[in-house]
């Protein structure tokens, strides 16, 4: 209930304000290690603990409750109390009755954390994106979040409010991101363009514009020739079968030049040796040797 103990301002959570807030009342804190602040408050729940709970047995939270009703009416209601020397029963009654305030309306309790502004323009609240003004990149909020709204906070004034989304949802305002970021977003590929049924190339070209750098130009209007075959091509496994599409990029998979049996290595032509040519000036015969032990030149071999 205390975030921050101080014997003048002490700091109070801000869900405990929020709580109190809702329900109307004020909170009156007492002081550190100052024993004496709250004694008759300790004393009651001695009082209960004593001569309510020791020596029973209940079966269950609806049993302690069904069986404390009747012990605070003829028990500890009519007992005389030691300070004001009344029932507690009849004092209730006559004076703090009619000052109590009407039962609050059911509280939807919010869970407050921390988060960060990522580079993305978005903080992460339980799971879920929301988007930021990009005026608070990189700084930290609070964020409370309901069962309806997400509310954030930077050092008690109101940022930014979104819906509440399940966990993996997503919100992203357009005024929130940068005029590029934005331009992208909203012409970004649907469904159909991810799954490729439709060309990318506009989205390409704005992306490009957004990055300062010119547009693409279009494969198809250009309709550049094949160029002719590559180098060979290691024999792996191949990864997927390319279209043999017109363009610059024309070109088959290389597990399909192997299992039909071809290859772009180019082998050099082999060219028939000629009748009496002249040997070199170092050219041997290789069945001549001219170390001791060796085998005799064939009488075909021709003499060096």
């Amino acid at each position: 209930m205390v975030a921050n103990a101080d014997a003048v301002n002490p700091t109070l959570a801000a869900g405990w304000l929020e709580y109190a807030q809702h329900a109307g009342f004020a909170t009156d804190t007492a002081r550190v290690r100052k024993p004496r602040d709250k004694p008759k408050v300790e004393r009651a729940v001695q009082y209960v603990r004593g001569n309510f709970f020791a020596g029973e047995a209940f079966a269950d939270l609806s049993d302690a409750q069904a069986k404390v009703v009747p012990w605070c009416t003829r028990t500890a209601g009519t007992r005389i109390h030691g300070t004001t020397a009344a029932q507690p029963g009849q004092v209730f009654t006559q004076d703090e009755k009619r000052c109590l305030l009407p039962v609050p309306a059911a509280y939807d309790v919010p869970t407050f954390t921390r988060v960060k502004v990522h580079g993305d323009f978005h903080v992460e609240v339980a799971r879920a994106l929301y988007s930021v003004p990009g005026a608070w990149l990189g700084q930290y909020l609070d964020a409370r979040a309901d069962q309806v709204l997400v509310k954030l906070f930077h050092q008690g004034k109101l940022v930014k409010t979104h819906p509440r989304q399940p966990p993996g949802g997503r919100v992203t305002e357009p005024a929130d991101l940068p005029k590029e970021k934005a331009r992208v977003r909203a012409a970004g590929p649907d469904q159909a363009h991810r799954r490729g049924r439709r060309p990318r190339q506009e989205h390409r070209d704005l992306r490009r514009e957004a990055a300062g750098r010119p547009a693409a130009l279009d494969q198809d209007a250009c309709r550049v020739p094949a160029l002719g075959p590559g180098p060979a091509l290691r024999p792996r496994t191949g990864r997927g079968r390319l279209l043999d599409l017109p363009g610059p990029r024309r070109r088959l998979g290389h597990q399909d030049r192997l299992d039909a049996g071809h290859s772009n290595r180019e082998e050099p032509p082999v060219l028939p040796a000629a009748a009496d040519a002249p040997t070199g000036r170092f050219a041997r015969d290789p069945g001549s040797s001219p170390w001791p032990g060796a085998p005799p030149s064939s009488p075909s071999s021709p003499a060096v």
